[in-house]
């Protein structure tokens, strides 16, 4: 007889894993944060709480994602409190206080601005016929072959290769003193391949 799958056991409520599962996922999408609750803690009273965590970790990137960045790492750090104390739990006289993690968790996740274009990106990415667009030139630099075949050296990278958009506005006061050092460092490379040519003719 073969065993029932995960998502048709059922919870303390009678409810179908699965179900209960897409139902905090619905939930935490329309920001309903009592029904969402309630959800969370339907799986995690039936011994389900790893599982709970998986989708919770899932839902902080794929719903919410760079709408706010702070998410997923806040939510992390909910799962590692979590785990860290349902360790210590029967040693404990307060059985059920990491469950606190839980609610922080589901109420973060459903007070959070949302955006599901990382999932879409990934639909884009990984459905279907994939694109095959050409290497860019300007990532043919001194540090790929072709590049240096170019004969691109320190000032095509620092002119094209290391180009940024979307400048952070933090001060750099070590951008100048880096590329005067680069560029003094490649051509002494340049004197000391020259010389060890010419020691090489005098010895042919």
């Amino acid at each position: 007889m073969s065993p029932v799958p995960f998502s048709q056991l059922h919870t303390p409520g009678g409810y179908q894993n699965g179900e209960v599962a897409s139902a905090l996922q619905k939930e935490i999408r329309r920001g309903k944060e009592k029904e969402a609750l309630f959800w969370a803690t339907e799986l995690e009273l039936g011994g389900n709480g790893k599982y709970l965590w998986k989708r919770l970790l899932i839902i902080a990137s794929e719903d919410i994602g760079i709408a706010d960045t702070s998410v997923a790492v806040a939510v992390r750090a909910l799962y590692e409190n979590w785990q860290e104390m349902t360790a210590k739990v029967r040693y404990e006289q307060h059985a059920g206080f990491h469950r606190v993690f839980v609610a922080h968790a589901v109420c973060l996740l459903a007070r959070a601005p949302k955006s599901r274009m990382l999932d879409h990106a990934l639909m884009v990415m990984y459905s279907g016929e994939r694109p095959r667009p050409p290497i860019p030139d300007y990532a043919l630099d001194r540090h790929t072959s072709a590049g240096r075949n170019l004969g691109r050296g320190l000032k095509h990278f620092f002119d094209v290769g290391a180009q940024l958009e979307n400048v952070s506005p933090i001060p750099d006061p070590y951008e100048i003193e880096a590329k005067v050092r680069q560029t003094s460092y490649e051509q002494e490379q340049a004197r000391q391949k020259g010389r060890q040519s010419s020691l090489e003719d005098e010895v042919e």
